[in-house]
């Protein structure tokens, strides 16, 4: 039996080792001057982005994930950000067109800046990564599956932001403990 931990962590850090600084920085501060955050992704991707929205409410900030109905209206001088790979997910293009044409501004975590969200887009953050359509031996003959590797980043990136998102607001663990929910 291969123990696979070993190769995916390497993976991962070569694939961290190629973020964009800036563009972390642009994400940072569009989080920081929004007034309301919505966030969607689909799949896996999808849970990512819910676990992220889940820790931007526990540093207090207003934030919705799209198609939950206790999400409001959206307004200028909101913000969506979108998790998807390839970019091109049906229902994630029509939700950025629809942001787009309400003056919301989009942030895009994915793999295919070139993308049609990425298009519509005002802030990118591109992660290394292959989408689950391609097929890539990244590591001497190592591949994770359909995107897994992008997943996996986008789980670290987004704790990542949290913490930088920390540091910046003077936010500890104790003090998000305290928006944490207590009906579970």
């Amino acid at each position: 039996m291969e123990n696979y931990t070993l190769c995916i962590l390497k993976e991962l850090t070569q694939n961290a080792r190629k973020i964009n600084t800036e563009q972390i920085s642009l994400v940072l501060d569009k989080i920081k001057k929004a007034n309301h955050i919505f966030l969607s992704g689909v799949g896996r991707s999808g849970i990512a982005i819910q676990a992220f929205a889940n820790r931007l409410l526990h540093l207090g900030f207003e934030v919705s994930i799209v198609g939950e109905i206790s999400s409001p209206h959206s307004c200028p001088g909101d913000l969506l950000i979108i998790c998807s790979g390839s970019g091109e997910t049906t229902s994630l293009r029509s939700l950025a067109e629809r942001a787009a044409a309400n003056r919301v501004d989009i942030v895009l975590v994915t793999m295919k800046a070139d993308s049609t969200i990425g298009k519509l887009a005002s802030s990118i953050l591109t992660l290394p990564g292959v989408t689950k359509d391609e097929n890539n031996r990244s590591l001497e003959g190592f591949s994770q599956p359909m995107g897994t590797a992008f997943e996996q980043l986008v789980f670290l990136t987004f704790d990542s932001l949290v913490l930088n998102l920390m540091d910046e607001s003077g936010e500890t663990s104790e003090t998000m403990f305290k928006r944490h929910a207590d009906f579970e």
